[in-house]
């Protein structure tokens, strides 16, 4: 690599915290050494683009213990690479870590091939980080001959051990991408997993306790490895937040919600390697963290496109709640005519204008929605007749008639290939979406996409028993198993794509093995669950 082309690259690396700040909130000194070692809790790369990928790290000796680091500004120096022996290093650079931002570091290295690996590290005077290895996307042309991701979501720390993450590094994907739910807001705060009974105390209320809940998870050396192998795509759930939030409102209805909202968003950016296009006004002393676009379309060339997408931001308040609470409730249509209102929506209006506007410019073989919870309805009663069922009221089933809306954007734009992958509810599930769920597939009632919904790396789910009910119930969900604990491995070429859902032998152990459980084929232009 040329001297000319490495000024190149220092010079455009965006230093996203550092050139946001306002003057008067940079520290005066910026250190370059640290009592102990401060990359406990390892790095991490995302948001890649065909030309430009995020890294990440944050400066943390003592994971559970931020006041044993001084509350100033350190310069960090980073260095990226085309060889994981840093042989030909082709960018470096340094960030000013500061305390407003938890001393978080977010270098956006912009300037690099398309599809192409690079590797990455950090230093702060004598320490060095963990290598990182991460890719670009391939260039808005290229139809690339295959693509091999990981998906993952739900992790709740004293649930298991993170053996997921340990076969997700040793697949060697291409791409990370985790649905949310990455901490769970309550918990001890244990530095193993320690599998004790589980009490909701402890809870994370403010921004220092959300940031030692991301530190307490981002100490597993398996999920450090994780973000080590591959840059990742994130979005969030509620458990980043607080269980069943919706827009402003939580389950205990708190009149200072929004507040501790703003702490937990802030928390999520300072421990994920995310590129923010509101920065500036996030930073700012009147919109500090009030509120934080994450919804974003990835292209991986002309073969894949990801909407990705936010469903807790800005959705109405969830339809009948429990007497004097927020959140969810299970209802039927008959008990709670607010559930048909049209005003309603999961993603609001911006964003539903935004994911039309994605599919009908998409020109990428494989469409895939990238989102939270499971989309299929989901009847909890057996259904008799159209209109019938009880519905958990915090998933898209709590909002049929947004759910529709979207429906009838797949058909307007005839996307190429609709695969809807979600997390949240702990089972793997294979569904056929389709506009009237109460009617079997025909001419009249197409498959509009396929969903493939990813089980937990470890939070628990209900009795396979009563999964099995659930399938028998809504004949448009064709596979579900609640007792598996895993990820789901995806591959991608201009054929077909394959769906493996990958089930840990026991979560309990952090050794455990895993096992390829079922595996489903879509082939290009022919929507609908099939088993291989």
């Amino acid at each position: 690599m040329n001297l000319k082309r490495r000024h190149f690259l220092h010079q455009t690396a965006r230093l996203g915290a550092l050139a946001a700040l306002s003057s008067n909130a940079l520290s005066s000194f910026a250190a370059d050494k640290i009592s102990g070692y401060p990359f406990t809790l390892g790095v991490a790369s995302g948001s890649p683009r065909s030309d430009s990928v995020v890294l990440w790290t944050r400066l943390l000796p003592d994971p559970l213990n931020a006041l044993t680091l001084a509350p100033i500004a350190y310069k960090v120096r980073w260095e990226i690479s085309e060889d994981e022996s840093f042989h030909h290093i082709i960018g470096r650079g340094e960030h000013t870590a500061l305390p407003e931002l938890a001393h978080s570091v977010h270098v956006d290295v912009v300037g690099l091939q398309p599809e192409r690996n690079y590797w990455y590290r950090f230093m702060l005077g004598d320490a060095v980080s963990p290598v990182g290895r991460t890719c670009t996307a391939p260039i808005a042309d290229a139809m690339p001959s295959s693509l091999r991701l990981a998906v993952a979501s739900c992790q709740h720390w004293e649930f298991g051990e993170y053996a997921g993450h340990k076969h997700i590094a040793a697949a060697y994907p291409d791409l990370v991408i985790f649905l949310g739910d990455y901490i769970c807001e309550w918990g001890p705060y244990d530095l193993t997993h320690p599998l004790k009974p589980r009490r909701r105390d402890i809870e994370s209320m403010t921004l220092s306790g959300y940031r030692n809940r991301y530190a307490q998870y981002k100490t597993d050396l398996h999920l450090q490895a994780a973000h080590q192998v591959a840059p990742w795509i994130v979005t969030w759930d509620d458990h980043e937040v607080s269980n069943d939030y919706g827009n402003d409102r939580d389950e205990r209805l708190s009149p200072d919600f929004l507040l501790r909202r703003a702490a937990a968003y802030q928390a999520f950016y300072e421990h994920m390697p995310v590129r923010l296009p509101n920065l500036n006004s996030l930073l700012s002393e009147a919109g500090r963290f009030a509120a934080m676009r994450i919804y974003e379309r990835y292209d991986w060339g002309r073969l894949t496109r990801f909407h990705v997408l936010d469903d807790r931001q800005y959705r109405s308040h969830h339809a009948c709640p429990k007497p004097g609470m927020g959140g969810s409730n299970v209802v039927s249509n008959a008990e709670c005519k607010e559930l048909l209102d049209p005003n309603r929506t999961l993603l609001g209006a911006d964003q539903e204008k935004w994911l039309a506007q994605g599919f009908a410019t998409s020109t990428a073989k494989w469409n895939v929605l990238t989102q939270q919870t499971l989309m299929a309805q989901s009847s909890q009663i057996p259904v008799t007749k159209e209109g019938d069922g009880k519905f958990w009221t915090d998933g898209w089933d709590g909002y049929p008639v947004a759910r529709q809306r979207l429906f009838s954007d797949l058909q307007r734009y005839q996307i190429a290939n609709p695969v809807v992958i979600s997390g949240d509810v702990h089972t793997f599930y294979a569904a056929n979406l389709k506009r009237d769920f109460y009617s079997k597939a025909s001419a009249s009632n197409p498959i509009l996409a396929t969903e493939f919904c990813g089980t937990s790396i470890t939070s628990s789910s209900r009795p396979q028993e009563r999964t099995d009910q659930l399938v028998a119930q809504n004949p448009h969900i064709k596979f579900g198993r609640s007792d598996k604990r895993g990820y789901m491995l995806l591959e991608l070429t201009p054929k077909q794509m394959t769906t493996h859902f990958m089930a840990l032998d026991d979560v309990s152990r952090v050794d455990s093995g895993i096992t390829k459980l079922a595996s489903f084929v879509v082939e290009d232009g022919r929507t609908g669950v099939v088993a291989s």
